[in-house]
């Protein structure tokens, strides 16, 4: 829900990746082997403790991978790919792509195209999770296709856990 994962993955990228793009997609998305079980407060190493008390009431929880399933056949868990038509089976009602200008932040009702929620937003901004407050676009934002950058990357965080606390997904 991007009231719980707008704020961390903007804290993440402003404190902790010292707002390098590559190196954010690089640990949320390359460094995985499966997929994420939960994001958590460890995205905001190096973020002010005020900000850090402001996002998580003060509790601490680690982010969590989906390295531990077990498959039916025994086999090796295979990376999740997740697309439009995927993110329903999965349960996943929201997405979130990484540009280098912001989060696309993504509606599965609304699907196509989300607003971009620029990277030197104030992660304590409040952000809804009611579909209807983030507007449909019907145009899909053109990427930089410039030889030095990468193609707008999905982030990570968008399977569903159940909610522990307001901050934490």
């Amino acid at each position: 829900m991007p009231s719980n994962h707008l704020p961390l993955l903007l804290a993440a990228y402003q404190y902790k990746f010292g707002r390098d793009i590559e190196a954010m997609a690089q640990h949320l998305i390359d460094d995985i082997a499966v997929g994420w079980d939960e994001l958590g407060t460890d995205l905001l190493d190096g973020a002010p403790p005020t900000l850090v008390a402001a996002l998580t009431g003060g509790e601490h929880w680690p982010s969590r991978t989906l390295d531990h399933l077990i498959t039916p056949d025994g086999s090796p868990p295979v990376r999740m790919t997740v697309t439009a038509t995927t993110a329903c089976e999965l349960g996943m009602p929201w997405g979130y792509i990484l540009h280098p200008q912001g989060i696309e932040v993504i509606s599965m009702a609304h699907t196509g195209a989300g607003p971009l929620v620029a990277w030197d937003t104030d992660p304590s901004t409040p952000f809804s999770d009611h579909p209807a407050h983030w507007p449909a676009i019907t145009t899909r934002r053109t990427p930089n296709t410039s030889r030095t950058a990468r193609p707008p990357r999905p982030a990570a965080g968008a399977a569903p856990t159940g909610p522990r606390t307001a901050a934490r997904r």
